[in-house]
């Protein structure tokens, strides 16, 4: 049987590296899965995505002049959904969104506050010495 780039084989998983995982295909043929071609998520180890003996369909990507033979299980899954780039998500398009001037104010706000504890923390690790010169 000729393997032809673009087919969708059915082979098995004969062993696992840390660069990918080798299948066996029909005719004793032996292809590579690429770490990056196991999944559509990262994948730090293949195994935690395949183990030896599964049977797993995969699209033959490439067959090189010596033989070696590139395959994917990645690119028969299913795509997941992607946000359109130019979609942007605005929080404005809420039914309860702050106005421009309440969000300035709660920033604000929120600053002081933030500032005020930060002072009185520096305050207390210097030992109190500008605080206790302003009471003088």
């Amino acid at each position: 049987m000729s393997i032809e780039v673009g087919s969708v084989l059915e082979g098995v998983v004969t062993g696992i590296t840390n660069f990918g995982a080798f299948v066996e295909l029909p005719g004793g043929k032996v292809g590579l899965v690429h770490i990056s071609e196991v999944a559509d998520v990262y994948v730090r180890d293949v195994k935690d995505f395949l183990k030896e003996q599964d049977k797993v369909k995969v699209k033959v990507l490439s067959v090189d002049e010596r033989g070696k033979i590139g395959l994917s299980i990645k690119q028969l899954q299913a795509p997941a959904p992607k946000k359109p780039a130019n979609e942007v998500r605005r929080p404005g398009n809420r039914v309860n969104s702050l106005s421009f001037e309440d969000k300035l104010n709660k920033f604000l706000k929120d600053s002081d506050e933030r500032l005020s504890d930060l002072k009185r923390n520096t305050e207390s690790k210097r030992g109190g010495r500008g605080a206790a010169r302003r009471a003088e």
